[in-house]
């Protein structure tokens, strides 16, 4: 039987997995879907079509589907939070649910309306924020206070530091490190570091790099494409990214980095570029 304290209020409707444990004082809306194992600690609150995948864990305060921070956009019955597998959430957590005005578009993908969605194995820190209409992808990390904008769009295995603010419509890439108080306004490449007030492109993430299990060779091409790309003084940014396109197109990391920038320039949006 699903554990479920006295003292907490449950919507009917609300889809409730028998090996989920529900806390005192939380409440759980009737469209909400609780997967197994998921434990709600106490006073969370759940709101609108919000799924919580298998074995995530909630701390109090959290409030999870809450409307979006949008003028114009509030809302909407259909709107829905989809959170993953195996996540932490931490004390006064927030995410939102989606808009009409969807996601952020990326090539070869069509954007999803009205949702908003996170990956799994994630760790999301006291008062760390998702908006509406974001995708944040599997291991995330967002630590105390970090926040992201509305259809901002993390990838996998990325680093928020504490304190940080990523504003709407940015793209941060895979295995990317944003530093602790740093503002980000424009798109951060994959493998990228990121610190300062004004967020600024330090180089690539080399910790994070070696951690996911990658070889100094490997390490070392990834830096020197990353010098010619930001670092050189040879030709424009564009002309550089094209030759580094040519020269390295059998290289699926460097590549990644590549077709972000690409991506990027194909729909008129700005990369943090190196000082």
């Amino acid at each position: 039987m699903t554990k479920i304290h006295p003292t907490a209020i449950i919507e009917n409707g609300a889809q409730i997995a028998e090996t989920a444990e529900i806390g005192p004082f939380c409440i759980v809306s009737s469209k909400a879907k609780i997967g197994e194992g998921v434990r709600l600690l106490s006073n969370v609150t759940i709101m609108g079509d919000t799924t919580i995948g298998e074995g995530t864990v909630v701390f109090p305060g959290a409030v999870l589907g809450g409307g979006p921070q949008d003028h114009g956009n509030e809302f909407q019955e259909d709107a829905k939070l989809v959170i993953g597998k195996r996540n932490v959430i931490r004390e006064n957590v927030t995410m939102q649910c989606g808009t009409p005005k969807g996601q952020n578009p990326i090539r070869g993908e069509e954007p999803e309306k009205l949702i908003t969605r996170v990956g799994d194995d994630g760790m999301f820190m006291v008062n760390s924020h998702v908006a509406h209409d974001c995708v944040v992808g599997n291991n995330v990390i967002m630590t105390n206070n970090a926040v992201i904008g509305g259809h901002t769009r993390v990838g996998d295995g990325a680093i928020l530091g504490g304190n940080c603010a990523v504003h709407q419509f940015c793209r941060i890439g895979r295995k990317a490190m944003i530093g602790g108080l740093t503002g980000i306004a424009r798109d951060v490449i994959p493998f990228g570091m990121v610190t300062g007030d004004r967020g600024k492109l330090r180089g690539l993430n080399l910790v994070g790099l070696r951690r996911s299990g990658m070889d100094e060779a490997t390490i070392k091409t990834i830096t020197r494409a990353y010098m010619y790309i930001f670092k050189s003084k040879e030709d424009n940014f564009e002309i550089r990214v094209g030759k580094a396109r040519e020269k390295y197109k059998d290289n699926p990391l460097i590549m990644e980095m590549i077709e972000f920038i690409d991506d990027a320039l194909i729909g008129r949006r700005n990369v943090l570029t190196a000082e």
